[in-house]
């Protein structure tokens, strides 16, 4: 198995605890495919709904706009951009939430980039769990840092 840990740590600046990509499962010149293991034990499920615990939708965005980043560290190379920079979230253009994440559950995210304007990446994300989707998003990045 490839260390993927240590190429998400080369390609994104996200660290434990709120690193949300276990693994790069595929990827294309326009298009990413990641997974993340949900533990059972996580902190959040002891709040978020102690008695149904769920995932919050705005961590399962999160996991999606990661998988973004990563797509972006890739086309980015060859573009001049400095290795101190690194894309963050400036828009959510539209979410939809149809189905539940629980503890133990293995997501699967695809990105795909859509188009740059100016400084900004748009790219469409979807996240499913047991091949169904649970969570579509539209979404934009801009470069940040010295």
């Amino acid at each position: 198995m490839a260390d993927y840990k240590e190429e998400i740590y080369q390609r994104i600046p996200h660290r434990p605890p709120f690193l949300w990509v276990d693994r790069i499962t595929g990827q294309t010149t326009d298009s990413i495919e990641t997974e993340k293991d949900i533990p059972a034990d996580l902190d959040i499920f002891v709040g978020h709904y102690p008695d149904h615990p769920l995932m919050p939708g705005v961590i399962l965005c999160e996991a999606i706009f990661q998988s973004g980043a990563l797509l972006i560290s890739d086309l980015i190379k060859g573009e001049g951009v400095k290795t101190n920079q690194f894309p963050v979230l400036t828009r959510i253009i539209a979410a939809k939430f149809k189905r539940e994440v629980k503890p133990g559950d293995t997501i699967n995210m695809q990105v795909k980039f859509k188009e740059k304007v100016g400084p900004a990446w748009f790219m469409k994300g979807r996240l499913q769990v047991a091949g169904k989707t649970a969570v579509q998003v539209e979404f934009a990045c801009s470069m940040v840092g010295e």
